[in-house]
């Protein structure tokens, strides 16, 4: 299980030349599953890669007080890799004082602002975010059904604006997978607080896709294949490119 999981990592950092050495990579840290397994996963890789790189982890929090994240700290002293957390009131801001009905993408938004703004007290220009197989197919879904484009977010964005580099090195890794190793190693979890967790389009989506992978098993593996042949922007990876 560890090593298909590492294996898959490396893979997909070398298709898309995620990191370069001497890089300094953020790894964003909601505390969630699958960005303590990317913790986890990018400290082990950083032992033996042969581009040699370090680390910085960056919680964003969102203001409750519920969300403990010294589980998170005592992990990343474990890993040796520096940890840094950063206090909002984003959570608040949403519901009690705007109200937002639908309040994802505003959401999204500030937490980014404020994780690149610690990036950038910090001198980090390259973060890795916790996205997965599974997430990547169904943004496809969610792009496709709410705004009729075929678009997805690509494994490595560059952006001019901030001059931030983000990198999804889990994109051959399955949700399934994820799980396992969390549950496997003891990883230390999170439980999202937000109101609207588990009740979002994204979440609607995965359970339509649940539905047709009981029809049709391969629908997952065809579509993230199809992203990758069609290409959608940035998402050919490197092998293909050399043998073009």
């Amino acid at each position: 299980m560890l090593n298909n999981f590492d294996g898959h990592l490396r893979r997909c950092i070398d298709d898309y030349a995620m990191i370069d050495a001497g890089d300094v990579v953020a790894v964003g840290v909601s505390g969630g599953k699958d960005s303590v397994a990317l913790l986890r996963g990018l400290a082990e890789l950083r032992r033996y890669y042969p581009k040699p790189f370090q680390l910085h982890a960056i919680t964003v929090t969102m203001g409750y007080p519920e969300m403990d994240f010294s589980p998170v700290a005592a992990l990343c002293r474990e890993l040796d890799v520096p940890y840094t957390l950063r206090e909002t009131q984003i959570g608040p801001l949403l519901f009690e004082e705007r109200r937002e009905s639908n309040p994802c993408a505003l959401c999204a938004k500030l937490r980014r602002g404020a994780l690149h703004n610690a990036m950038a007290e910090l001198g980090i220009r390259k973060i890795a975010l916790g996205h997965h197989f599974d997430d990547a197919v169904e943004t496809f879904f969610l792009s496709l059904f709410y705004e009729g484009r075929l678009s997805c977010f690509a494994p490595v964005t560059c952006m001019s604006r901030t001059g931030i580099t983000q990198i999804r090195p889990m994109l051959y890794v399955g949700e399934g997978a994820i799980r396992s190793l969390v549950r496997h190693m003891d990883l230390p979890v999170v439980q999202n607080a937000c109101p609207v967790d588990g009740a979002t389009q994204r979440e609607t989506v995965k359970t339509l896709i649940r539905e047709l992978s009981a029809r049709y098993p391969d629908l997952k593996s065809k579509v993230f294949g199809a992203m990758q042949r069609l290409p959608l922007d940035g998402w050919a990876p490197r092998e293909r490119d050399r043998n073009a």
